[in-house]
């Protein structure tokens, strides 16, 4: 934006003035259209026109993400970085306003604000203002991509809802065992590459400390094997074999520990006891907010 502005001007008088203009605009759009029915434009898909402004909305989106990682191509921004910049902030103008347009209609703008949608549609259009002040904090705007997490509302694919919940339930009641196991495998990964050190470090300049030890530990438990560091002493290689072995063995342990938690919650699920939180609920016995615009349930 700077870049299309001829006089020098402050990256904060910049944001204030655009955010103060998008905000005059979206209070004349309340004004023209009717709070209510902007509500049930943005926030309701089983209207024809809410479902349009979703679809639109979704397909600005695929398109931003899309433009980011075309710019990331030396070659293409090169040649198109005049184009990128304008369509980069053309879309944040956008996401910026449907957001200040989202607060405005909203029952409880606080509680939207604070949903799971309202942050990730925040952090979409933050990026872009960010990088007035920080060089290439704009490439964050692909966490534009979660909003597409709204197809599953648009398309009413409710049923993939209930699944991601059931998911959610299960990964929360194992919980304790995972973090567990993740303990005890850095406890193992720090034993092993220390015995590592203490093998290879006078004949194998490759393991010059500890933590290269550890990190080559890590990387043969997880059976992912670089390459850019092994073993040269028969001893170190005999404890590379066993160290392969274990992260193969090991691999099933949290498989094992998802897997009997989803039969839990699916038996609870029958049973008519959903059990566990629920995703952005925060865990408090507030009553269920619609994660779209913070409105009770």
């Amino acid at each position: 934006m700077r870049d299309l502005i001829a006089i020098p001007v402050p990256p904060a008088l910049e944001i204030l003035a655009l955010l103060g203009a998008l905000f005059g605009l979206a209070l004349l759009l309340r004004a023209a259209f009717g709070r209510d029915a902007l509500y049930r434009t943005i926030f309701q898909a089983d209207t024809t026109a809410g479902r349009r402004f979703d679809l639109a909305l979704l397909a600005a989106i695929v398109l931003s993400v899309l433009a980011v990682v075309l710019e990331s191509d030396p070659e293409l921004r090169l040649r198109w970085l005049p184009e990128f910049r304008a369509a980069e902030w053309s879309f944040t103008v956008l996401f910026s306003l449907e957001y200040l347009l989202r607060l405005l209609c909203a029952p409880a703008p606080a509680a939207y604000a604070r949903s799971f949608f309202g942050l990730v549609d925040l952090l979409a259009i933050m990026p872009s203002f960010l990088g007035l002040v920080i060089p290439g904090a704009y490439t964050f705007i692909v966490v534009r991509v979660l909003r597409l997490l709204r197809v599953f509302r648009v398309l009413q694919l409710g049923d993939y809802l209930q699944e991601s919940d059931l998911l959610w339930t299960a990964l929360w009641a194992a919980r304790r065992k995972i973090a567990v196991f993740l303990l005890a495998i850095v406890a193992l990964v720090v034993l092993i590459g220390s015995v590592m050190f203490a093998l290879e470090s006078n004949l194998n300049p490759a393991f010059r400390s500890i933590p290269v030890g550890i990190y080559w530990a890590i990387v043969t438990v997880t059976t992912v094997g670089y390459g850019d560091v092994a073993p040269v002493t028969p001893v170190g290689r005999l404890v590379a074999s066993a160290t392969m072995l274990i992260g193969y063995s090991i691999i099933a342990v949290p498989t094992g520990i998802l897997t009997a938690e989803l039969g839990s919650a699916a038996a609870r699920r029958r049973s008519g006891d959903g059990g566990g939180p629920k995703p952005g609920d925060g865990l408090t016995n507030e009553k269920p907010r619609c994660p779209h615009c913070g409105g009770p349930l």
